[in-house]
């Protein structure tokens, strides 16, 4: 099923010093999400934000913030992010030995819509048995612990795939690519099945942050 094109730049590549004008520039430039990456130096060889992070976004946002922990054991903090203030927490297939679907469940006891992401060397076929329990999935075109990375090339096969599991499925489920998007290949992850966006530098770089956001949507 078709749906809406969704736009979640990636505060990874904000200005920290200016973190709540970037907020604020977001919103009014027409982000639909706001992407939080949280990192904690093992799962991926990079550390930024926290719970404290996602709750202070909170208390100055009213947007949607899509939370994806790039962290093991995941599952020792979701609550606590939840309580934050995500509405979406976005956990790794990889970054945990718990039951999956258990910790999406959780994930949606606290009201918070649940995702799950895998990094570029993962088969997408571990995804289809988990989709009930997914309210997004997020398909890592780039190795996680960077922006500013470029595309993965083959990363356009593994999201059609996924965009076929979903189909047959039945279930509404957002499909979210994150990593080295641009004006130049947004057109081809969209055709391949992409409905949400992560843009970091794509964004914050541009000269103009609501006509980069209009050209990622409607390109």
């Amino acid at each position: 099923m078709a749906k809406n094109i969704k736009i979640a730049p990636s505060i990874l590549s904000a200005n920290y010093m200016y973190m709540g004008k970037a907020i604020e520039d977001l919103q009014s430039a027409g982000a639909d999400l706001v992407h939080v990456d949280v990192m904690d130096g093992s799962f991926v060889p990079n550390l930024n934000f926290g719970i404290k992070m996602v709750s202070d976004l909170r208390k100055g946002t009213t947007g949607v913030l899509d939370v994806h922990l790039m962290i093991v054991n995941p599952e020792k903090y979701i609550e606590q992010f939840a309580k934050a203030g995500s509405d979406y927490i976005t956990i790794h297939y990889e970054a945990t030995s718990e039951d999956i679907a258990t910790l999406l469940q959780k994930i949606r006891s606290f009201g918070v819509k649940s995702g799950l992401s895998i990094k570029p060397d993962t088969d997408v076929s571990v995804l289809k048995e988990l989709l009930p329990y997914c309210d997004m999935i997020l398909i890592m075109s780039v190795y996680p612990g960077f922006g500013g990375q470029k595309f993965i090339p083959n990363s356009l096969e593994r999201i059609a795939q996924v965009k076929k599991y979903i189909d047959e499925s039945g279930l509404d489920i957002d499909l979210e690519v994150d990593g080295g998007i641009t004006i130049e290949n947004v057109g081809e992850v969209k055709r391949a099945g992409a409905n949400v966006i992560v843009a970091g530098s794509t964004v914050f770089n541009a000269p103009d942050m609501k006509e980069a956001i209009e050209a990622l949507r409607t390109l």
